[in-house]
């Protein structure tokens, strides 16, 4: 027996038991689930560091979408945001390093 204590995606245990093994799950409340998505976050953020995989890529924007879900968000809400901070920010596109700031 493995324990995992984290959340996963919704076809995972239905994944397991066909590969022929038990598992035990519990469905929590949207705010204890956000807490777990949280911790997924930087398990996927860590994977996608280490492997520079695109589908860590992927996993850490549907850990993203699934947050936004919980609080009651939208992917558009998120998306104009993003554009927004562009707008005013810019992107990444120039890779400036900041160095120093004088004052």
């Amino acid at each position: 027996m493995e324990e995992y204590n984290k959340i996963v995606r919704d076809n995972i245990p239905t994944i397991i038991e066909n590969s022929g093994f038990k598992c035990e799950t519990e469905i929590v409340s949207d705010e204890e689930a956000l807490l777990y998505l949280y911790t997924k976050l930087t398990e996927e953020v860590n994977e996608f560091l280490e492997s520079k995989d695109i589908q860590e890529m992927a996993d850490i924007i549907e850990v993203l979408y699934a947050i936004c879900d919980k609080r009651k968000m939208t992917r558009d809400m998120l998306e104009t945001i993003r554009q927004q901070k562009e707008k005013e920010n810019g992107g990444f596109e120039n890779n400036i390093i900041l160095k120093k700031v004088y004052k």
